[in-house]
C-alpha cells in the first residue's frame, strides 16, 4: 500500500479512470477540481491525498481549507470541506481508506477546527471506517433530479412551477451561457444580495466565479431580460453523468434551464446538492422539491479537530 500526501504524486491517468468507473465519483473529486481550487489562492488552499494497492489507485480525496475575510471571524472559521465526499475504488479496503483518512486528518488537524465531508452519493458501506478515524455521521439529504427522459421531467415539475417557467419564456427572459466578466459580475452581484439577505452562509469573493468562467471548469447559465441579469447558475459537471447546481439566484426558470441543460448534453443526472437536514425544514429544499426531486439522505461526515473553538465558532458566528 502506498499513500500520496501531495497532487503531484498522483498519477493523473489512474485517478481518471478511477473517476470512470467509481460508483461515489463527482466532479469536484477530479483533477479538474484540484486544478480549479489552486488557481485561486485566495479564497482556499487545496489539498489531495491517494491510496494505492500496489500501482492502482484505489482512493483519491480532493478538499479545501478555507476562512472568513472578515477579521473578528477568521480565527474561528477556519474549515477543511470535501465537497462530494472521497472517489472510491469499489474494492478499496478498510485499512486502505483508513491509511488515506488518516493522511487528510495529520493534514487538516492544526489547519482546520473541522473537517468535512458533504458527500454527493452513498458512503453507508465505508461508516465505519470514518467513524475509527474520528469523523461523525450527521444526516443531511442531497436532491437528485433524473433527467434522461425530458417527457417524464417536465412532468414531475410543479404545476403553478411550470406556469411560471413557461410564463417567463412567453415574456421574454431568454437563457445564455455567460461568456464575459461583465456578465459574470452581474451573476454575483445577485447573488450577494441573496447571500446577505436571506441566505446568511460566506460567500466567495468575485475572482472565484471569474476564474471559474474564464477557466471553462464548467458551465455559467444565465437568466436575461430586456439585457438585464435577472438569475442565473453556476455548474460544474461530470462528462456522460451529472450537472450540480454550486451556486444558483433568481426565478424557477434558472432551474428548468439547468434541468434543460442536462437533457440536451447527456447528462442524466441533476444533483441539486444540500438540501438541509431531516426534521428541521428547510425552505429551499421545499423549493427544489417542486421540480420533481427525490431526496438522498446521504449525509454528511464531521471531524471536529478543536472542540472549544468548534463550539465558540458556532456561537460567535450566530451573534455576529
Amino acid at each position: 500500500m502506498n499513500v500520496y500526501t501531495t497532487y503531484r504524486d498522483i498519477d493523473n491517468e489512474q485517478w481518471q479512470q478511477l473517476v470512470d468507473s467509481s460508483s461515489v465519483a463527482s466532479w469536484f473529486q477530479t483533477p479538474e477540481a484540484y486544478d480549479f481550487y489552486a488557481s485561486v489562492p485566495s479564497q482556499m488552499t487545496p489539498f489531495a491525498f491517494a491510496v494505492s494497492r500496489g500501482e492502482n489507485l484505489k482512493g483519491v480525496v480532493v478538499g479545501y481549507v478555507t476562512q472568513e475575510r472578515n477579521f473578528l471571524k477568521q480565527y474561528f472559521t477556519r474549515r477543511a470541506i470535501i465537497v462530494g465526499g472521497p472517489l472510491l475504488a469499489e474494492d478499496i479496503t478498510d485499512d486502505e481508506l483508513k491509511a488515506m483518512l488518516g493522511a487528510v486528518v495529520s493534514f487538516t488537524l492544526r489547519k482546520a477546527i473541522y473537517t468535512e465531508t458533504r458527500n454527493f452519493c452513498d458512503y453507508s458501506r465505508w461508516r465505519t471506517v470514518f467513524e475509527q478515524c474520528g469523523f461523525a455521521y450527521k444526516p443531511h439529504f442531497d436532491m437528485h433530479i433524473t433527467c434522461s427522459d425530458r417527457s417524464m421531467m417536465e412532468s414531475r415539475v410543479n404545476d403553478s412551477k411550470m406556469r411560471r417557467i413557461r410564463r417567463a419564456i412567453d415574456e421574454g427572459v431568454e437563457i445564455v451561457e455567460a461568456t464575459s466578466e461583465t456578465e459574470v459580475v452581474e451573476f454575483y452581484q445577485l447573488l450577494c444580495r441573496l447571500y446577505k439577505e436571506k441566505i446568511h452562509k460566506p460567500l466567495f469573493d468575485l475572482i472565484f466565479f471569474t476564474t471559474f468562467v474564464a477557466d471553462k471548469k464548467g458551465v455559467l447559465l444565465l437568466a436575461r431580460h430586456g439585457g438585464t441579469i435577472i438569475g442565473g447558475m453556476l455548474c460544474p459537471f461530470l462528462t456522460g453523468k451529472t450537472l450540480y447546481e454550486w451556486y444558483v439566484v433568481g426565478p424557477p426558470i434558472v432551474t428548468w434551464a439547468a434541468m434543460d441543460y442536462a437533457n440536451r448534453h447527456n447528462l442524466p443526472l441533476f444533483d441539486l446538492m444540500g438540501a438541509g437536514e431531516p426534521g428541521k425544514h428547510y425552505g429551499v429544499r421545499d423549493f427544489k422539491l417542486q421540480f420533481g426531486g427525490e431526496l438522498k439522505e446521504f449525509g454528511r461526515f464531521l471531524r471536529v479537530n478543536n472542540r472549544l473553538l468548534y463550539s465558540l465558532g458556532s456561537l460567535g458566528l450566530r451573534l455576529l
